[in-house]
């Protein structure tokens, strides 16, 4: 197989067998990046649950403190008074009949849906769009509510939303990687705080089974937990 010069400096780089203290890893993930785009940030935390319980799995919500570096597009499906909230808060589409119309013609070009409970029942007809993009609102998200300023508004700021797959892991892009060592750090402890929060009961002894770092384009590096110790402990 064909290995590209940047792909075998990576490797000769990044020892998989080595686990890097967070701000080393960042540095060496910044330092190795030389593609002619700006990469993202990635996280990957292996937790000790069983996914196949649903009272183990974790699903949740937040919003980055340094944002995720990225313009966010968001459409709301809403009538009346909550078009006025969509409006102020800075959606980028808001309606319902005319705007899932568009989404049929269209397709959806957002990243994140949001509705007020009751035009759901409208949003079944472009269930089979939004669906496969993970775009269907969900009140577990917090994508279904009567505070649409709100929700769209954390949505515009950076919140993500993360859960488990079926092997027990957390997949999700935490920022930039020309953002400062100090601004990845502060997202990856805003999300793992987050994380932390929803350990299911059923989950004994050590939560964090493994945090690992990578870029994009890049190689990945497993965090050494204890420079990690006064969020996770």
């Amino acid at each position: 197989m064909f290995i590209s010069k940047r792909m075998k400096k990576i490797k000769e780089t990044i020892n998989k067998k080595n686990i890097l203290k967070v701000d080393v890893a960042i540095k060496k993930l910044k330092k190795l990046s030389t593609v002619k785009f700006v990469e993202t940030m990635d996280v990957s935390v292996n937790l000790s649950i069983n996914p196949k319980k649903s009272d183990q799995n974790v699903r949740g919500s937040t919003i980055l403190p340094n944002g995720i570096g990225k313009l966010i597009k968001v459409a709301v499906f809403a009538q009346g008074t909550h078009i006025e909230q969509a409006k102020l808060a800075g959606a980028d589409f808001f309606g319902l009949n005319s705007l899932i119309q568009k989404i049929k013609m269209e397709g959806a070009n957002f990243d994140i849906a949001i509705a007020s409970p009751e035009s759901m029942e409208k949003l079944t007809s472009i269930g089979s769009i939004l669906g496969p993009k993970g775009l269907m609102p969900n009140p577990k998200s917090g994508t279904i509510t009567e505070d649409i300023f709100n929700a769209v508004k954390n949505a515009k700021k950076g919140q993500i939303r993360f859960r488990n797959d079926k092997n027990g892991i957390i997949h999700a892009a935490i920022g930039k990687i020309n953002f400062s060592t100090n601004s990845i750090k502060e997202n990856l402890f805003k999300f793992l705080e987050s994380i932390k929060k929803l350990k299911p009961r059923q989950s004994k002894g050590k939560f964090f089974k493994k945090i690992t770092l990578s870029s994009s384009m890049g190689g990945s590096i497993v965090i050494d937990q204890s420079s990690l110790k006064e969020i996770i402990d």
